[in-house]
């Protein structure tokens, strides 16, 4: 399968920057260093221990 946009031109990094500004835009601004959270990973998935909820009307 052939890419029909690719033209087989190479392009600068400069050149390559410009072309993604026009194609995507601005980039939104960065958080600010007090709108990041810390995060915190739990020690395991508390439904793996749960069994699934039986359908009574199923059990018979």
């Amino acid at each position: 399968m052939t890419d029909e946009r690719y033209s087989g031109e190479k392009f600068t990094d400069e050149e390559s920057a410009f072309l993604r500004h026009v194609r995507f835009g601005e980039l939104p601004a960065r958080p600010a260093p007090d709108d990041l959270v810390a995060q915190t990973e739990s020690e395991s998935d508390p439904r793996r221990d749960t069994p699934p909820d039986l359908n009574p009307a199923v059990q018979g």
